[in-house]
């Protein structure tokens, strides 16, 4: 085994484990039990502090 080989091999782990955090992210921000808190986040920007 070469290092071109083992660098090939690597990319390809990186990239299957970018993909997975990813779609762990993404399933984490799309659950409905987090729909309040990002809609009371969201309107922090608005909220009046005077």
């Amino acid at each position: 085994m070469n290092l071109e080989t083992v660098h090939e091999i690597l990319t390809s782990i990186w990239t299957v484990w970018a993909v997975l955090i990813f779609a762990v992210i993404v399933f984490w921000a799309w659950r409905p039990k987090n729909r309040k808190r990002f809609e009371k986040d969201a309107r922090i920007p608005l909220n009046d502090k005077d």
